[in-house]
């Protein structure tokens, strides 16, 4: 019986946010406008380019960014002024 008890013990002491995984949330287009203050057009130019994170299909016409890249873009041009 000992060994099912210090198994059950390790159970408990485990927390559940080391199981949980976390989720990056998306951004649709108006919000990344107002984070970034560049315009639509501007925005899909950076894309085309290569200077800006390239969104993600989410439907059959919809996109958007991850929250982490668009962070990281704007820390990139904070560092590189």
């Amino acid at each position: 019986m000992q060994p099912r008890l210090q198994h059950q013990q390790a159970q408990a002491a485990t927390p559940a946010a080391t199981i949980t995984p976390t989720i990056d949330p998306l951004l649709r287009l108006p919000a990344v406008e107002s984070a970034v203050a560049l315009k639509r057009s501007a925005i899909y130019d950076g894309v085309r380019k290569g200077t800006f994170p390239k969104p993600v299909r989410i439907g059959g016409q919809a996109v958007a960014w991850r929250q982490s890249d668009v962070a990281a873009w704007i820390n990139s041009r904070v560092e590189a002024a």
